[in-house]
């Protein structure tokens, strides 16, 4: 299992891909309807799991 250092990297490195994506996908609405629409389902996921994360981080960190 990763330790909680590799873990809240992770975290931050899933949250700043998740608002590049976010900020791309807001650029190209417009433009190109179907990426910026791709792009949002990407980010979407990298929430998800940036949530899951957060929850292990948290339960990591309550364990001790």
């Amino acid at each position: 299992m990763p330790s909680l250092a590799q873990m809240t990297g992770s975290l931050h490195i899933h949250n700043f891909y998740t608002e590049k994506l976010k900020a791309k996908q807001e650029q190209l609405f417009d433009s190109d309807p179907e990426l910026a629409m791709l792009l949002d389902n990407v980010a979407a996921i990298l929430s998800e799991h940036a949530v899951a994360l957060a929850e292990d981080i948290a339960n990591k960190d309550a364990e001790g």
